[in-house]
C-alpha cells in the first residue's frame, strides 16, 4: 500500500533479460533502477511510476525489479528505456503519515495527456483516462497519475483535469508532461468498492 506522495525519483540504468525465453516462457523485463534510497531490502515493494514492483536484488546505488507479462500488459513499462526518469515511493508503514490517499500500486490503465496549460502558479493537465476509471472518478476526489496522488480539479465528457502545484512539478516527473504523453492511471480504491457493491445489488 502507498500514499501517492513521491519520496524520490530514480533513473532506469539498464534493461536486463529483456523478453528472454526460458523453456518457452518469457521472463518479462528486469530493470536496474538507480535510486537514492538507503536500507532497501530484497523482497520489499516499491511503486515505480505507480506500479507496485518487488525488489529482486539490491545493488550499490539502486535495485532491480521485474515486470512480468501481466504487468507489461497494462502498463508502459515495456516501452521504458535506459535513461528514463521515474517516480518512486517505498511502501507505507503503519506509523507513517498518510499525506495523499490510499494507492495500491495496481495500475488500472494508461491515460493520454490531451492538454497542458499554465494557470498562474499551477500547471493544469487534462488526461483522457480509460472508461473504467472515468466512471468512478468524482470531482475533488483522488486519482493517481504515474504514482502521484492528485485531486481531480475538473471533469469533462472526455477527460479529467488535475492541477499541479510547484512542489509536485519540481519533485516528480509530472512537471515535464506535454500533450501526447501517456501516464499510468490508478482510480481511487473507494470508487472501485462502491462500484462492485452497486453491481452486486442488481
Amino acid at each position: 500500500m502507498f500514499t501517492g506522495i513521491i519520496d524520490a525519483t530514480g533513473v532506469i540504468k539498464k534493461r536486463i533479460n529483456d523478453g528472454v525465453e526460458n523453456n518457452g516462457v518469457k521472463n518479462g523485463v528486469e530493470l536496474l533502477i538507480g535510486a537514492p534510497y538507503k536500507g532497501v531490502r530484497k523482497g520489499e515493494s516499491i511503486a515505480v511510476n505507480g506500479a507496485c514492483l518487488t525488489v529482486e536484488r539490491v545493488v550499490k546505488g539502486g535495485f532491480t525489479v521485474r515486470a512480468v507479462a501481466t504487468t507489461l500488459g497494462r502498463t508502459l513499462i515495456g516501452e521504458w528505456q535506459k535513461g528514463r526518469t521515474v517516480n518512486l515511493e517505498r511502501a507505507l508503514r503503519a506509523r507513517d503519515r498518510l499525506g495523499g490517499h490510499f494507492v495500491q500500486g495496481h495500475v488500472d490503465g494508461v491515460g493520454d495527456v490531451v492538454r497542458v496549460a499554465e494557470a498562474n502558479d499551477a500547471l493544469l493537465v487534462d488526461v483522457r483516462v480509460p472508461l473504467e476509471v472515468a466512471e468512478i472518478t468524482v470531482l475533488h476526489g483522488s486519482i493517481s497519475l504515474d504514482g502521484v496522488s492528485l485531486t481531480v480539479n475538473e471533469i469533462t465528457s472526455s477527460s479529467i483535469q488535475v492541477s499541479l502545484v510547484p512542489f509536485t512539478r519540481a519533485h516528480t516527473t509530472l512537471g515535464r508532461l506535454s500533450s501526447g504523453d501517456r501516464v499510468h492511471v490508478e482510480a481511487d480504491v473507494l470508487g472501485k468498492y462502491v462500484r462492485q457493491l452497486c453491481r452486486s445489488q442488481r
